[in-house]
């Protein structure tokens, strides 16, 4: 564990199993439009991808990654 942190600090990490997942996702699905110029996924594209995916792993994933995207502002 980093300095003093305890483990129900990292739930972040731990709630990641697969990363890059959604990124190469949305890049094989949407292309570069999916992306801004900084690389970040557009949050309309990720909505899109939860109403278009039928996989229900992939579908948390995504969920999961529009949640970390609401809490970074």
């Amino acid at each position: 564990m980093p300095c003093g942190k305890k483990k129900s600090d990292l739930w972040i990490q731990e709630a990641i199993s697969r990363p890059g997942r959604v990124r190469a996702y949305m890049k094989r699905k949407y292309g570069k439009k999916a992306f801004t110029k900084s690389g970040k996924i557009k949050t309309r594209y990720l909505r899109k991808a939860v109403k278009e995916t039928k996989s229900r792993s992939l579908k948390s994933a995504l969920n999961l990654a529009i949640r970390l995207k609401k809490m970074r502002k």
